[in-house]
Order: structure tokens, then sequence, then C-alpha cells
């Protein structure tokens, strides 16, 4: 299956245009959706954005929360009703309009950042300050968990 992995740094025109990296446009294109669905992240000064699978999993999230509760319309507002279908045009970019720029805080360059089956939109700056943070946490799971640290030619670090 097709993933969005690596990260890129493209320019944003005064505009709020901005070239959709290439691999990420391959994806885009196989997934079905003719566009680019995107939405403020929950979690971050960033915006979640992805394709057709994205729109479904979303769904599928929905569904499994009760019909006509609070939580599913927070829920569907925050995902559905925050969301933008953004066109790609004949040469591979979309439009940030100023309300997910804001969010994001995105004024000269955006950060394509691949999670698998989706992909974030973020300022650079905001980027790298949160890479940093994760790969601290991800260091802390792993002590957590045992694994301890491996050092060159040790074979009794490497795993089996």
């Amino acid at each position: 299956m097709d993933q969005f992995v690596s990260t890129f740094t493209n320019k944003i025109d005064a505009k709020g245009r901005v070239s959709v990296p290439a691999p990420f446009r391959t994806v885009l294109a196989k997934d079905g959706l003719d566009g680019v669905y995107c939405y403020p992240s929950l979690d971050d000064e960033a915006l979640d954005a992805g394709g057709q699978r994205l729109v479904d999993k979303i769904q599928t999230l929905l569904e499994d929360i009760a019909p006509y509760s609070d939580e599913r319309d927070h829920l569907a507002m925050a995902l559905f009703g925050a969301s933008e279908v953004l066109s790609l045009d004949q040469d591979g970019r979309i439009i940030l309009s100023e309300r997910m720029r804001e969010f994001a805080g995105i004024t000269t360059h955006v950060a394509f950042v691949g999670l698998g089956d989706k992909f974030q939109i973020w300022e650079p700056g905001r980027f790298e300050a949160q890479f940093a943070e994760g790969r601290k946490k991800l260091s802390e799971l792993k002590r957590l968990l045992g694994a301890g640290s491996r050092k060159s030619g040790d074979a009794e670090g490497a795993r089996g």
C-alpha cells in the first residue's frame, strides 16, 4: 500500500500557494480523492492532510461513537466542519487558506511530514521543535521497555 513518507520543505508564495511534494501527489492520485483533504490537527499546531483513505478512517472512527452524542458531534465538527478540500493545480500546488496558515503559524515555508496513511503540514521551525521532543520521548520509552542502549560491536545489545 502506498504511504506518505519522508519530510519535504517548500516555499509558500504570497497567495498561499505551495507545491505538494511529488511523492505525496503520487499517493494522493492513487487514493481516489480529487485534491487534498485538510483540517487543523487535534493535537499539534499543524494541519493533518491526506486523501480518501484519511476521510474513510475518520468516517469509521465516527461510526464507532454513539449517534447523536455530544462526543460524536464535537469530533465530527473538528474533523469535518473545520476541514477543507484543497484542489491541486496543474503545477501540483495547493492554496492554504489564511485560516489554515494562521492556525499552523505558516508564513514563508511549509514542511510536509509523512505519517504513513496521512501527512502533516507544519511551519518548519515548529516541526523541528516537535521532532526533537518526539525523539526524546522515544528514547525514554525505549528505556522503559527495557531496550537498553546498543554499543557498536556489542552483540548482547542487539535484538535477536
